[in-house]
């Protein structure tokens, strides 16, 4: 099983959209800084949660709705999303 989930930091107010087998571990290598690129995103804060998830039953389907959501560029979009689970 895949996921799709979203990790909230309140410290920056930002949104990140990423998907894994394991979305827990994902959210501790985030939390540590080690979510691969030296640049990467979610190391400009270290208090991530997660705020939505969705399972899938292919890692193909996980990353096409993955790539939806990004495609969409909308903060009101993600809002949505969580709301509705």
């Amino acid at each position: 099983m895949f996921f799709v989930y979203i990790l909230h930091s309140k410290k920056i107010d930002k949104y990140y959209v990423g998907s894994s087998k394991d979305p827990q571990k994902r959210l501790i290598y985030h939390n540590k800084g080690k979510s691969g690129s030296k640049h990467a995103f979610t190391k400009k804060a270290l208090d991530w949660k997660i705020v939505y998830k969705k399972n899938f039953s292919s890692k193909k389907n996980a990353m096409t709705y993955e790539k939806y959501i990004k495609k969409q560029k909308s903060r009101s979009f993600i809002i949505k999303l969580i709301n509705n689970q």
